[in-house]
């Protein structure tokens, strides 16, 4: 029961980190996007 106990948080640790590299191959952020996006309230803009 101590093995189970250990090995399947760590099994199920791997399964949600497969699924976010999936998500990332499937579902791929656009460049024009994220470059377009402004940053959060309260940062600094860059200078030039």
């Amino acid at each position: 029961m101590v093995v189970l106990a250990v090995i399947i948080p760590l099994f199920m640790l791997g399964v949600l980190l497969a699924l976010g590299r999936y998500e990332e191959l499937v579902l791929p952020k656009e460049p024009s996007e994220a470059a377009s996006a402004p940053g959060p309230a309260g940062t600094p803009a860059s200078s030039p």
